[in-house]
């Protein structure tokens, strides 16, 4: 009878391009929860870990993880309700590969938490590299970790996040960011694409990849969160421009001018201009584009061409929409459709 390793090299020998999962020294990966954590800040960045282990052990290689989540309680409760079985941390300077820190709703009453601050600090110098999910960066900056550095965190805490601690040189666009030994990624998902990151820098692109089909993610996701955040955020402001919206988005082709918007508003083109930069937080002209883009976005995923799309967008033209698409995604409309 086959043995499961032996049964795993045969299934894997029929796929094609599985990469080889090399041996080599066991990392200790910690993702820290608090009480009121965000679930998928913690379990979103230990799947991709634990991944890479079952692909390894799969290929009949020693799993290159030692995963634990750990917190000064035997249990946490998730601010989603559900309860995680956690290991508590007896030496916070004992040695680890990673430190990952969670975030969620709970990490404003951990930054207020001396014994936690100092635990997040202690167990980051004990590690390798340390990380933060979403707003973990904030328990990361009150530990002092972030001072002078590069980070991101949740589009929507940005602002506060800047007040906060502004000697971190916060940029509130990119999915993750690295400065050193210190990685800090955007909002909630954000933590897979990290987590997919680590395992690439320590295992090669190829055993990375893997990690991503199986989770059926991409490796290196295109653009940054402000294309998800764009739409949602538009909406704030108490409702006052969403008519406003509305006609905007069923009229992308029009002349979208200020005075055009300003007299559909009901308003004079100065009054319109301050007040709507004030109520959404962009200018007009910002806002007009990033319509544009997300409806050009929709139409290349359903395989229309760049042309036509930058036509029925009112781009006028595929160069003026390639320039948009660059500035809000970082990505060609030509590459973006051929990766969706």
């Amino acid at each position: 009878m086959l043995d499961a390793a032996t049964i795993g090299r045969l299934h894997l020998a029929q796929m094609p391009n599985v990469p080889r999962f090399l041996p080599m020294p066991v990392r200790r990966v910690e993702v820290l929860a608090f009480p009121d954590v965000q679930l998928l800040d913690v379990a979103g960045s230990l799947q991709v870990f634990a991944t890479a282990n079952d692909l390894a052990k799969s290929a009949g290689e020693p799993a290159p993880y030692e995963i634990e989540t750990v917190a000064r309680a035997p249990e946490v409760r998730t601010s989603s309700g559900l309860r995680l079985a956690t290991t508590t941390i007896p030496d916070a300077e004992a040695p680890l590969d990673t430190f990952v820190v969670a975030g969620g709703r709970g990490v404003n009453v951990a930054i207020l938490d001396p014994e936690m601050v100092d635990l997040v600090r202690r167990r980051s110098a004990a590690a390798r590299r340390t990380a933060s999910v979403c707003s973990g960066a904030f328990l990361l900056a009150q530990a002092g970790l972030l001072d002078g550095r590069r980070a991101v965190t949740h589009w929507q805490r940005c602002a506060e996040f800047s007040r906060t601690f502004p000697n971190v040189k916060l940029e509130p666009d990119p999915i993750f960011v690295r400065d050193g030994d210190i990685w800090t990624s955007a909002g909630i998902t954000a933590g897979i694409d990290l987590a997919l990151a680590l395992v690439e820098e320590d295992l090669g692109h190829g055993p990375a990849l893997a990690v991503a089909r199986q989770l059926v993610v991409f490796l290196k996701r295109p653009g940054g969160q402000a294309q998800f955040s764009a739409a949602l955020d538009m909406q704030d402001g108490g409702g006052r421009f969403d008519a406003l919206h509305g006609w905007m988005l069923e009229n992308l082709k029009a002349d979208l001018s200020v005075p055009v918007l300003a007299d559909q508003a009901g308003m004079s083109a100065r009054s319109f201009a301050r007040h709507y930069q004030e109520t959404t937080g962009r200018t007009p002209a910002r806002a007009v584009e990033q319509m544009r883009v997300e409806a050009a976005r929709r139409l290349l995923e359903a395989r229309t061409s760049v042309s036509e799309a930058a036509r029925r967008c009112g781009f006028g033209t595929e160069e003026t929409m390639r320039r948009s698409f660059l500035r809000l995604l970082s990505v060609s409309p030509q590459a973006y459709r051929e990766r969706f």
